[in-house]
């Protein structure tokens, strides 16, 4: 483990405006290992709505300032998924065709991490000292599995907290609906998607569910908030800061 590196967050919007206790668990994860930490107050939107939406002239100029502002970072780590897959795949696309501008998204791209893979993958960590009693199920975010082909980490991580039960759900994999505008454009498909992510939470006995992506469980608790159903939901980082 490499504790001489400097990391520097990366805040997805929804956590620093609506889950702040997330952005304060991935802090005390670092501070738990030692590492110098950094978080610019001037970062802002990475530009994935704009650009999920279309609207690529928009999302360009809040790629520009992402990467004017963590261009001199030597790692950038991130507790969203979708967000660094916005980062590592789409900001080389966006300035495709300006060769100043690809060469630095690539650079960025290339130093930034989702946590849970950073953790495991790059510092080799596994084991926290976590403690979380409860029966925990998991959540698997769409733009971490599929774009990032981050599965195994989280899971990794999560059979290292003492005291907790593990159990998978059925078709963890399977989208819980929201992906961001497609849940309101498509309200009635996204709340069918939820529906069917919820009943098989609930089916698997689980206490908490778990996972890497705060707008995945964001959806995923309003459904079950709806429902009146008891299981708490909570980002990875905060059961490691435990």
């Amino acid at each position: 483990m490499n504790t001489n590196q400097p990391v520097t967050l990366f805040i997805q919007c929804l956590v620093d405006g609506l889950y702040p206790e997330v952005g304060e668990a991935v802090v005390a994860v670092f501070r738990k290992l030692g590492l110098t930490l950094t978080c610019p107050t001037r970062q802002t939107c990475c530009g994935q709505p704009a650009f999920n939406a279309g609207y690529w002239g928009e999302a360009r100029v809040a790629a520009r300032r992402f990467i004017e502002i963590f261009e001199s970072a030597e790692v950038i780590v991130c507790p969203s998924g979708s967000c660094v897959t916005m980062v590592r795949h789409h900001y080389p696309q966006l300035f495709e065709g300006d060769a100043a501008w690809a060469q630095r998204a690539q650079q960025v791209a290339a130093k930034t991490f989702e946590l849970t893979e950073y953790l495991v993958d790059v510092l080799g960590v596994t084991d926290l000292g976590a403690r979380f009693d409860g029966v925990v199920t998991y959540h698997d975010a769409c733009h971490l599995l599929r774009n990032l082909r981050i599965k195994a980490q989280p899971r990794k991580l999560l059979s290292k907290i003492s005291g907790l039960d593990f159990v998978e759900m059925n078709a963890s994999d399977r989208c819980c609906g929201f992906g961001g505008s497609f849940s309101f454009k498509y309200a009635d498909i996204s709340a069918a998607m939820a529906q069917d992510k919820v009943d098989n939470i609930i089916a698997s006995g689980a206490d908490t569910v778990v996972g890497c992506d705060m707008g995945c469980l964001m959806n995923i608790q309003g459904m079950l908030s709806r429902q009146g159903s008891s299981i708490r939901v909570m980002h990875i980082a905060q059961l490691l800061a435990g």
